[in-house]
Parts: structure tokens; C-alpha cells; sequence
């Protein structure tokens, strides 16, 4: 698989608390499984913060998992349109982007959309976003879909990430998935 690089949108403590109840702890799950799993295979991350003044930051149990990993404060909604972002993802020598985080319908979608137009290659975790309503969260997705993303499970891309069962980190990683 082409190097994938993690990009965790937005994953705040004011914001996270107005998602739907109902997705809260699925989709902080699947998320410390997708930091996880990247932190020990190796797969670089980016994480950003939509005005943490106002929405706070980091969930803490989340911001745990990432070790030093600085955030990216943005204003902007897309990803790509906070200063440093894209920059930092060529660094990285990120060839396709996994997206997870908050929302589905407004900062994931418009950060795809804009990365799909500049030739990256987006995948969705689709199980490891969420937004206020579920209609908002299936809109989100099927726009991206739409626009060409290809939308996943957080289990599907840790297993892409490990390309074989031989892998070192294998038996380590699969752990995180039970």
C-alpha cells in the first residue's frame, strides 16, 4: 500500500460533547485504535484542532495515544485550508490520506473534497467519524463517496496498513481490534 498518512480532525472536548450520544464511545474507540495502530507501524500523523480557544482541545485519552504530536490550530474548515497543513503533509511523503474525526458533514467532507481535488487520495473511516446527527454523519459520507473518497472500516485500513499476517507487528496490532 502507497504510504498513508493519519489525519485526525478536530477531535475536541467542547465539540466531541455535542456529537451524537449514541456514536460517542464507538467512534472514540475506533479512533485510539487508528492512532494506535499508526503510532506502532509507523504511518505518520497530522492532528488539528478547529479554534481550540473555543471548542477546547484534544480529547485527552486520545491526545495520550499520540505522544508529541503537535496540533495543527486551524480556523479554516478544511484541513487543506490551514496554513501548514498541506506543507506538512508532503513532509510526511503522505501518498493517500485516512481521515477520521469531526464532522462527518463539515470539516472530514470539506478536507476530502479539497484533497481529492488536489489529486491525494482519501479514505473515510467511516466508523471513526461522526457528527451532531446520524442524517448529517450519512450526508457527510456519501458526499465524500460521491466525490470520489472510498469510504472504510477503521478495522479494513489497519489491516491495509499491515498488508500480511507475517508482519512483526501483526499480533501486537490485531489486539487493539478485539
Amino acid at each position: 500500500m502507497p504510504q498513508s498518512a493519519l489525519v485526525i480532525i478536530d477531535v475536541q472536548e467542547r465539540l466531541f460533547a455535542a456529537m451524537d450520544a449514541e456514536r460517542r464511545d464507538g467512534v472514540i474507540a475506533n479512533l485510539k485504535i487508528l492512532g494506535a495502530a499508526a503510532r506502532r507501524l509507523g504511518v505518520p500523523a497530522v492532528l488539528t484542532e478547529q479554534y481550540p480557544k473555543g471548542l477546547g482541545r484534544t480529547l485527552p485519552e486520545l491526545r495520550a495515544l499520540l505522544g508529541d504530536l503537535a496540533p495543527l490550530e486551524k480556523t479554516a474548515f478544511s484541513c487543506a485550508g490551514a496554513p501548514g497543513f498541506t506543507a506538512r503533509l508532503r513532509g510526511l511523503g503522505a501518498e493517500r490520506v485516512v481521515l477520521c474525526g469531526m464532522e462527518a458533514h463539515v470539516c472530514v467532507l470539506l478536507t476530502a473534497l479539497d484533497l481529492l481535488a488536489a489529486g491525494v487520495p482519501v479514505t473515510v473511516a467511516a466508523d471513526a467519524v461522526c457528527s451532531r446527527t446520524a442524517a448529517r454523519l450519512e450526508l457527510g459520507l456519501a458526499q465524500a463517496r460521491q466525490a470520489g473518497a472510498v469510504v472504510s472500516a477503521t478495522e479494513t485500513i489497519v489491516f491495509q496498513w499491515l498488508g500480511t499476517s507475517d508482519h512483526e507487528a501483526f499480533r501486537e496490532v490485531s489486539t487493539l481490534l478485539k
